[in-house]
């Protein structure tokens, strides 16, 4: 493993986003191969996510990884933890922006996902080392989070959530937030509802994103751009060939996505992907038992 090295203001590979704050870090401790980059979305949300909130993360993540988008969390339990993986899986970049020392495992189950973040990306923090996880450093690491990014994108989030903190300060600075919304019922989806209600957009598809951050386009392989042009509308046609590939080969009964993927001779990765982007549209929904149907 590569020893952490301290990045200044001066450095040729400083984030220069970091300078539209008013009190940017003085500097950062740097552990891994790919520092931050652009272009960058954040993924934030709730640590005590459901499953479906967790597959969503992960699956924003890993169309923005196979767009060539770094992505950007706090390596938290739940959203942040499924963002980073979702990234990773799809051979992407993605940054953890840490509120204690770089020498520190915070929480500590995250062992393993830490060495995998440092093999495809970085740790970064302005916390000296051995500083441990205090309350106080999550909000100064949120402002971290926010400037990097292009936009912030809140996964589930309850009224009192830290990722709120997240998303507040984006929108100070100037950038795109965009929440997915939940069921009126459910707890962790209260505090991406209020963004929504309060004027966020929501987010449905990465087509949503796209339309929010125009310069993100440009960062994008035209064939990846035509798979997320997904728009509402009525039937399949809506959506890209790709995706419409994914809903014909369902036919009309509940299926394992390893079917889907045999039939058509595509990865599970990139299977998931699709069944992400087609859920999060609301052209799919997950089944008990790992099934997949379409609603649409």
């Amino acid at each position: 493993m590569s020893e952490p090295r301290w990045l200044e203001p001066s450095a040729p590979d400083w984030p220069e986003r970091l300078d539209h704050l008013a009190s940017p870090p003085a500097g950062l401790w740097q552990l891994g191969s790919i520092g931050p980059q652009q272009p960058c979305v954040a993924i934030v949300g709730s640590r005590r996510a459901t499953f479906g909130g967790v597959e969503i993360a992960s699956s924003i993540a890993r169309d923005l990884a196979a767009a060539g988008i770094q992505v950007v969390s706090g390596m938290a339990l739940g959203i942040d933890a499924a963002a980073h993986n979702g990234a990773l899986e799809a051979g992407g970049s993605t940054v953890a922006v840490l509120g204690c020392g770089i020498d520190i495992c915070y929480p500590s189950r995250h062992a393993e996902l830490r060495r995998r973040i440092i093999a495809g990306g970085s740790l970064i923090t302005e916390e000296p080392a051995g500083t441990p996880p205090f309350k106080y450093n999550f909000p100064k690491r949120n402002r971290i989070i926010a400037a990097l990014a292009q936009a912030v994108v809140v996964v589930e989030a309850t009224e009192r959530s830290g990722a709120l903190s997240t998303a507040r300060w984006a929108a100070d600075l100037g950038r795109e937030v965009l929440a997915v919304p939940g069921s009126i019922r459910a707890r962790q989806s209260s505090g991406t509802n209020l963004l929504i209600r309060d004027g966020v957009r929501p987010f449905l598809s990465l087509a949503d994103l796209l339309d929010a951050v125009p310069e993100l386009q440009t960062a994008i392989p035209h064939t990846t751009l035509d798979f997320v042009q997904a728009r509402p509308g009525g039937g399949i046609e809506r959506f890209s060939p790709p995706l419409r590939e994914i809903l014909a080969r369902m036919g009309t009964q509940p299926v394992y996505p390893d079917q889907v993927g045999a039939t058509l001779g595509l990865s599970p990765a990139l299977v998931a992907s699709r069944l992400g982007a087609l859920e999060l549209a609301g052209a799919v929904m997950s089944l008990p038992g790992g099934l997949v149907a379409r609603t649409v």
